[in-house]
């Protein structure tokens, strides 16, 4: 039996925190640890592009880039199955519902995070949100072919008139033309 709840494995974001074994709902999966930063030394810090920055509170950041940070590696998601949570002084990611064995291990960044790194996107890279540009996309895919079905049944009814006009043009013209000459003629069906 693993030690561990999770494992890091290859996601479609880079690599993610994956459940091994079934993990319950409000337990804790792992810490968000490394080394605490000053407001100041966090300004720096993103200043050269540093990703795993943990705001704590208005005066502490938590500098999670350390390789031995495992909590670094649980992604973000719209539809997350964990949250963050401060204890002792530390973060904690806690399962927010049951989590079955294989599924990525996701909590919510915050507004700030997706303001800062998808601007200029509508959605972020989450399973979440590429399954609902996916549905929107099929949606739009399936009304484009009804109204091309529509459009193109809306022709062939126009087309069918236009010849049922030219029919009955052709008919009244053969029966003018056999009442000049004195004759009756009956139209072809």
């Amino acid at each position: 039996m693993p030690r561990r709840a999770f494992r890091i494995g290859r996601s479609t974001t880079g690599l993610g925190l994956f459940a091994v074994k079934p993990i319950k709902r409000r337990v804790s999966i792992v810490a968000y640890r490394g080394p605490l930063l000053t407001e100041e030394e966090a300004d720096r810090y993103e200043a050269r592009d540093s990703r795993y920055l943990f705001i704590l509170n208005k005066k502490w950041t938590i500098d999670g880039s350390p390789r031995w940070n495992l909590g670094r590696y649980a992604n973000h998601s719209c539809r997350p199955n964990a949250e963050p949570i401060s204890r002792n002084g530390g973060i904690h990611i806690v399962a927010l519902r049951r989590i079955e064995p294989g599924e990525e291990i996701t909590y919510d960044y915050g507004k700030d995070y997706r303001a800062y790194f998808f601007k200029g996107r509508r959605h972020c890279l989450c399973q979440a949100c590429r399954d609902r540009v996916m549905r929107h996309r099929r949606k739009l895919r399936v009304e484009r072919k009804l109204a091309a079905a529509r459009s193109s049944r809306k022709k062939a009814a126009a087309r069918k008139a236009a010849r049922n006009r030219a029919r009955t043009k052709t008919r009244t013209k053969t029966r003018a033309t056999a009442r000049k000459n004195g004759r009756k003629r009956t139209a072809r069906r």
